[in-house]
């Protein structure tokens, strides 16, 4: 076993070396960090980093068009000798990048506005209008409306199920307790999910922008002169801006009951630097408020499909819970700030108005 480990390492390490020739590089060191190196090197300190070459062609294209449109807070990616973004070895796709000691120390919150700062920055300069077919609009939203009240239709079947039952088990105990607040996210989720379409079904385009894909704290990192910086763009793509929101906010609310205000604040960061319209809030709002892991969960138990103990079940169950109450305070905040805002539009239209 021992031996195998150390042919691997010794593997992997003139596959690292054969790569880094391509870049005329003289290695004196290296550091292994799984899918990333650090390299020492007669040119200086870098970092290698490996990818499954599927990945690789949207991402050099995305991190290509960026550089294009002068974005330029993205860690360098050097070309090799020939002018290749990208190594292509033994079934691995390798870039070289400089080596970041991510020398950020601010508070948090101040690095997430920074991090909310440079992604509006970035979906600015890469903004674009995309035709749309209509009628596959439509359909889209004739699919997903059926989807979700379906699954309307079986949290309700499943609760009648389960209030007919002499003695309910304590996952269907906790459904039960649990199903007038996931019952109402599905019904705002809906709600929204129709204004949306009204006020879009005629719209022959949408904005999309080139999305980092996974934004977190873990991918922007600082230099020495304290700039901030995005990393990890293999997710990258084409997409309408929701598409890096959305799952940065699901995931900063998986955790124990909190008023998410700092949430909420970090996406009207960003929507001062890059304003998102009416229908594209409208849209968010619909997606982010779906409890799609609560009624995963509860569909699983239905059917027999999971392996969960019962107790596992149902402490699955309360974190769910837990994830749909701070997105609910999200929701409710955002809503009440785009309340606001008409309102105090209102009034200012009112004032200049010319009195009769």
């Amino acid at each position: 076993m021992r031996e195998n480990e150390n042919q691997q390492s010794v593997n992997r390490d003139r596959d690292t070396e054969a790569v880094l020739r391509e870049y005329a590089l003289y290695v004196q060191y290296i550091e292994d960090f799984g899918r990333v190196k650090k390299v020492y090197s007669d040119r200086g300190t870098f970092a290698l980093k490996s990818i499954l070459p599927h990945n690789g062609i949207d991402f050099i294209k995305n991190v290509q068009k960026l550089y294009h449109r002068g974005y330029n807070r993205i860690v360098p990616i050097y070309q090799t000798m020939d002018q290749r973004y990208a190594v292509l070895h033994n079934g691995r796709l390798y870039y070289l990048m400089p080596w970041l000691n991510n020398e950020g120390d601010g508070e948090r919150d101040e690095k997430h506005k920074q991090m909310f700062r440079e992604l509006a920055r970035m979906h600015t300069l890469t903004v674009k209008e995309t035709q749309v077919d209509i009628e596959e609009r439509e359909a889209h939203y004739e699919r997903t409306l059926e989807a979700w009240n379906n699954e309307k239709d079986f949290m309700d079947e499943y609760i009648v199920s389960c209030e007919k039952k002499w003695y309910m088990s304590p996952f269907e105990m906790s459904v039960c307790t649990f199903f007038t607040d996931i019952s109402q996210a599905l019904k705002y989720s809906i709600k929204k999910f129709e204004t949306w379409y009204e006020k879009t079904k005629e719209s022959e385009k949408v904005r999309t922008v080139v999305t980092h894909g996974k934004i977190s704290l873990k991918h922007f990192v600082y230099d020495e002169r304290g700039y901030g910086y995005f990393i990890n763009f293999e997710n990258s793509n084409t997409a309408p801006p929701h598409f890096d929101l959305l799952p940065f906010l699901v995931k900063s609310a998986r955790t124990y009951p909190i008023q998410s205000d700092d949430c909420v604040d970090w996406l009207y960061n960003y929507m001062r630097y890059f304003p998102l319209k009416e229908e594209e809030l409208l849209l968010m709002q619909s997606y982010l408020a779906f409890p799609s892991s609560a009624l995963e969960l509860v569909k699983g138990y239905s059917e027999g499909r999971s392996i969960r103990s019962e107790l596992d079940h149902v402490t699955q169950l309360q974190r769910q819970f837990w994830l749909l109450k701070n997105i609910e305070y999200m929701v409710m905040k955002i809503e009440e700030i785009e309340q606001q805002k008409k309102a105090a539009a209102e009034a200012a239209k009112e004032e200049q108005s010319p009195s009769s």
